[in-house]
């Protein structure tokens, strides 16, 4: 794969996340006009769409569709366009929807390109703080143009986690609670935030040390793994696996900080 590829194709994702996070901005100050349904093939009633989600995605598949029509697309409210491409682009255009929908600044715009099922370019845009974060494989992750690095904690009780929490009840909920409950003393805090692409960006630029989280779809994942892999962090399942797709169970952090959770999360199983 050519670096020129990437490259360009970055370019083509930042113009696209920008693209959609203006309709974002643009809309969270008219809430009350905003038509919110709940998801189609869910029984929960919490699993909510609104028309921002889908106009975002529009808009952002239009603009990658104008530059690379033969990528695949995998999205979270179009699903799988089911292209015969070795390129598949994977998109959130609204990871956060529950925050956005009740005026919480805490929400963004997820686009990853993959190539042959590994993430070679991210693109985060959180409209709402205008902080843009991006990698290419092998070039290191950027916030607005600067290079960053995950966290130089080593100890769990100076680490500032993160983690977010099944929608509904069930054995990844039982699996959560144990979870929380052998971390939540061990480290200096827990955070929970919304946002599990946010979050992941937020590892990849220190602001927290380490985060996990079990059920995640692959447009959660994508992106901000490759942010936090190429700003020096480790990203897996439960058991070390770095395709952490095949299960959509994350733990992520400063190499040291991740070591120690992978630790205590395969103890409390």
């Amino acid at each position: 794969m050519e670096s020129n590829l990437t490259a360009a194709a970055l370019n083509v994702a930042t113009t696209a996340a920008l693209e959609a996070g203006k309709i974002i901005s643009q809309s969270i100050t008219q809430l009350d006009r905003i038509k919110v349904n709940t998801k189609v093939g869910t029984r929960s009633r919490i699993e909510l769409v609104s028309e921002i989600d889908v106009m975002a995605e529009t808009a952002i598949i239009e603009l990658l569709d104008s530059s690379y029509p033969e990528f695949n697309v995998i999205s979270e409210e179009a699903g799988d366009l089911g292209r015969k491409s070795d390129y598949c682009w994977v998109i959130d255009p609204l990871d956060g929807t529950h925050n956005f929908l009740h005026g919480h600044p805490h929400c963004c715009v997820s686009i990853a390109l993959k190539y042959q099922d590994e993430p070679v370019v991210a693109v985060v845009y959180d409209a709402l703080r205008n902080e843009l974060f991006s990698a290419r494989k092998g070039g290191g992750a950027q916030l607005e143009g600067r290079r960053i690095r995950v966290a130089e904690t080593s100890r769990l009780s100076d680490s500032l986690l993160c983690t977010g929490f099944p929608y509904r009840e069930g054995a990844e909920t039982k699996l959560w609670l144990r979870t929380f409950a052998a971390l939540m003393p061990r480290a200096q805090s827990v955070h929970r935030t919304g946002s599990s692409v946010l979050d992941l960006a937020y590892v990849a630029c220190g602001r927290y040390d380490g985060f996990w989280e079990f059920g995640l779809q692959e447009w959660d994942i994508a992106a901000g793994s490759l942010l936090v892999k190429e700003a020096g962090g480790f990203v897996s399942d439960l058991s070390g696996d770095t395709n952490v797709f095949k299960s959509g169970n994350v733990v992520a952090g400063a190499p040291k900080v991740h070591e120690k959770l992978l630790h205590i999360l395969n103890h409390v199983q």
